[in-house]
């Protein structure tokens, strides 16, 4: 009998040592975690703070700059509206799901917090088969709802006709610049699209050709339409109609290479007179100032013409932009820099130092040289 309370006892107090070491690791446990609730609370407010201050100073510098800053929440094509209604249908159940779930969450964590001393596990509760299917049917149900709008959007985008009487343009991706032909007008630019204005009555569409000379570039002005990818040896199209006259600020949107984000595209949206002005003024001959002659005769004697195109002369290059009406566009380098007889003369000496890797070589020219060779462009208008 003595031996048996003697194992009772040990096996009591082997018992008591277990549940006081558990109670030990618990505390410890809960210890850590709220150690580790302190840190994490304290770098979310960090993030918080310093988040809150990026978004001000954003802010501040959106506020100061007048350029318009390109938005698909604010559409001016038939493209771009439909882009911002499936974006607002996508947005809004978005928004629900995080409530739904964000709610729950806090309820369950207010509801089943822990109070007072008690450091207890809770019970575990392992599957449900209601919960289960809940979660699989419901996800499940959204995916093909949004699967089907955006499908319809899709077609009703893609499957625009042509009309015979509409602008037709060939833009062609370049590193890093864009060229923009108009078959039947016979005008070739570059990094500035050029299209009338239209109204609810009278729509004015124009259809775009992308195309390709090196490498993946992507096409996109978000309030004009969506992004098009533009792959070499493949030709995709878009088309938009805008409805008011404006500058539209788009970019490429495929990396691209070293100055890829410096491969602007300034989209141009004219009143129907105005743009019918601009293809006059684009389809005449290269201005022959003969204030000038000396920087004409410099430009074909130069490797300038094997590369670019004045109309009229002797150079007739396909591999950079077209500079017969060079000065009628806003920027150098597809917005690397203002188009300022400053910054012109800057990129003729060396192009590398506005914009880093740029293909086209410096000329390597004497001052007077490079005066005259300025002096020249400055007349292309």
């Amino acid at each position: 009998m003595s031996l048996r309370r003697a194992d009772r006892q040990v096996r009591r107090e082997e018992l008591k040592a277990v549940a006081e070491s558990r109670h030990t690791d618990y505390s410890r446990r809960a210890v850590r975690g709220d150690a580790l609730t302190g840190r994490l609370g304290t770098r979310t407010a960090s993030c918080l703070f310093i988040g809150g201050g990026l978004l001000l100073w954003a802010a501040a510098a959106l506020a100061a700059d007048r350029v318009q800053q390109p938005s698909m929440f604010s559409p001016v094509s038939t493209p771009a509206y439909d882009i911002r209604e499936l974006s607002f249908l996508v947005l809004g159940l978005c928004a629900l799901i995080f409530i739904v779930v964000a709610g729950m969450a806090t309820y369950i964590i207010v509801r089943y917090r822990s109070r007072g001393d008690d450091r207890r596990e809770p019970p575990q509760i392992y599957g449900s088969d209601r919960i289960e299917i809940a979660w699989t049917v419901v996800p499940f149900l959204i995916v093909v709802v949004l699967f089907l709008v955006t499908a319809r959007y899709i077609y009703g985008i893609e499957r625009k006709e042509q009309a015979p009487d509409a602008l037709e343009i060939t833009v062609v991706g370049n590193q890093w610049w864009w060229e923009i032909r108009y078959p039947k007008l016979g005008i070739v630019t570059a990094n500035e699209l050029h299209v009338p204005a239209g109204d609810e009555r009278h729509a004015a569409p124009a259809f775009i050709t992308l195309q390709s000379a090196d490498v993946a570039h992507s096409f996109w002005v978000p309030q004009l339409a969506g992004k098009m990818d533009v792959i070499p040896n493949k030709t995709n199209r878009v088309w938009i109609d805008p409805r008011k006259p404006g500058l539209y600020v788009g970019q490429c949107a495929e990396y691209c290479g070293t100055q890829h984000a410096w491969m602007l595209l300034r989209v141009v949206v004219q009143p129907k007179p105005e743009f019918d002005r601009w293809v006059a003024a684009q389809q005449a001959a290269a201005a022959d100032d003969a204030s000038a002659r000396a920087g004409a005769k410099l430009f074909v004697s130069l490797s300038c013409i094997n590369c670019h195109t004045v109309r009229g002369t002797a150079a007739n290059g396909v591999f950079g932009p077209d500079l017969t009406h060079l000065m009628s566009r806003e920027t150098l380098g597809a917005g690397a820099a203002r188009n300022s007889p400053e910054s012109l003369r800057a990129w003729v000496e060396d192009p590398a130092t506005i914009k880093p890797g740029a293909l086209m070589p410096a000329m390597r020219l004497s001052s007077d040289e490079l005066g005259q060779l300025t002096a020249y462009l400055l007349t292309l208008r």
